[in-house]
């Protein structure tokens, strides 16, 4: 396992970082092109006079994974009309709520190549942990130059795998309410792996503790609104592996009270029209859920088979 920590102004000095240093990333896996299309639809946000938020890192991630020769191609949205918008609709959605949770420790499961370590405004003491995949981060820290506006850990682990333990290692507290983020993340996990995460994280989660996720429903596999978008994500090496009807019972089965964002208020509020995949009218039950939940169980629950 390899970790970094680095820390911003309010967190003191930032420690030496345990990624060896190189002059370029290492190369990406397959599974990880979502996360440079991510970087890439992040990186087109940015860029705009109404832009909901500015993401400095999202184009350096995106050039960094082109391939010499080979010409960069377009943005997601571009490529997936249904997805036009959702990129940066979610993740505005999911920084306001980050920002208002009131948590002082922030979780992020599966990382990628988030940067809201930097970009985003912390209150002072927050510490926030960035967990993924060992290649990943091998690509991702070099690139990294800034200081972070928290303190920031950085742990390459493999959530299929034991990440409990290398997290409470690195300084996590289980008493401290956390904000945990799951975005893109769920549906590239099979329903068996899905439990086992959200037990864990349930055992770690104190009360007061708020998760955001995102997750699909068995409609938006292959409905022919989205048939692009499956095509697009397969040809990544990143297909799709679970799917949720009624993803609020299953949060609540975990010990979370949930309840669905309403992303169509939020693009009002935002002057932005609603994307595709989150309208309902556009795409029907193949509309995606955007998840907000408070820990509403005081302790671990049984497992769930």
């Amino acid at each position: 396992m390899l970790s970094q920590r680095s820390s911003g102004e309010d967190a003191g000095s930032p420690a030496p970082p345990a990624v060896a240093a190189c002059d370029a990333p290492a190369p990406l896996p397959a599974v990880a092109a979502t996360a440079v299309a991510i970087a890439r639809e992040r990186a087109a946000e940015s860029v705009g006079d109404d832009r909901l938020f500015a993401d400095p890192l999202a184009a350096r991630f995106a050039a960094a994974a082109d391939r010499p020769g080979e010409p960069a191609p377009p943005p997601l949205g571009e490529m997936v009309p249904v997805m036009r918008g959702y990129v940066a609709l979610r993740t505005r959605a999911f920084d306001d709520a980050l920002l208002v949770s009131g948590c002082r420790q922030v979780v992020l499961l599966a990382a990628g190549l988030d940067a809201r370590a930097f970009r985003l405004p912390w209150p002072a003491g927050t510490a926030l942990f960035e967990l993924d995949v060992p290649e990943l981060v091998a690509f991702k820290e070099p690139l990294v130059e800034e200081a972070a506006t928290c303190a920031r850990t950085v742990l390459a682990v493999d959530l299929r795998d034991d990440w409990r333990a290398p997290l409470l290692a690195a300084g996590f507290d289980p008493a401290a309410p956390t904000a945990w983020l799951a975005e893109g993340l769920l549906m590239y996990l099979s329903p068996a792996e899905n439990d086992a995460l959200l037990r864990t994280v349930g055992e770690l989660s104190a009360p007061g503790s708020v998760l955001l996720a995102e997750h699909v429903p068995t409609a938006g596999t292959r409905p022919p609104e989205t048939d692009e978008e499956g095509h697009v994500l397969d040809a990544g090496g990143a297909s799709w592996r679970s799917t949720l009807d009624d993803p609020i019972a299953w949060l609540a089965g975990h010990g979370w009270a949930a309840a669905a964002i309403d992303a169509a208020a939020l693009a009002t509020s935002l002057d932005r029209p609603l994307p595709p995949v989150l309208d309902r009218a556009a795409v029907g039950d193949a509309c995606a859920w955007l998840l907000q939940a408070t820990r509403s169980s005081p302790r671990p629950l049984p497992s769930i088979p």
